[in-house]
């Protein structure tokens, strides 16, 4: 394992932003060990619901955990965050497209160089399920 800590600018995607930095150090797995900041929108899917919440307005990441996975064009994380709203309300929930940075985002990512993560469809669940398997493209 490798540890990354990056730092993510106003305007930024995230999500588009973390998958970015695993797909350009040629990872194909890693985990968020830790992640704060602030965000201008942000987009949840809170459990059981089908469709994100969008969430306009200054808000804190209180954490932010998950895989990131880049699995040759096609990227398959799988992140939580809990936020605080200016008035102090707190949501969490899947971390979905369109978190925009609003000043920074701290987080450290943890690489995993002879690993792999892809999701695939989990007939007990019947959802896309993440697997891990070593890196096949390594000699």
């Amino acid at each position: 394992m490798q540890t990354l800590p990056i730092r993510l600018s106003p305007g930024q995607d995230l999500r588009q932003a973390l998958e970015a930095v695993v797909r350009d150090q040629n990872y194909r797995a890693a985990f968020v060990l830790s992640g704060i900041g602030s965000l201008s929108t942000a987009g949840l899917r809170f459990a059981g619901a089908d469709q994100p919440q969008r969430l306009v307005g200054d808000s804190e990441i209180l954490s932010l955990s998950g895989t990131v996975a880049f699995d040759g064009e096609r990227s398959s994380s799988h992140l939580h965050m809990a936020l605080a709203t200016a008035t102090g309300e707190v949501f969490g929930g899947h971390v979905a497209a369109g978190c925009v940075v609003r000043t920074t985002v701290e987080v450290l990512l943890a690489l995993l160089p002879d690993w792999q993560f892809t999701r695939e469809l989990d007939a007990a669940t019947g959802y896309d399920e993440l697997v891990v398997r070593p890196r096949s493209d390594l000699s």
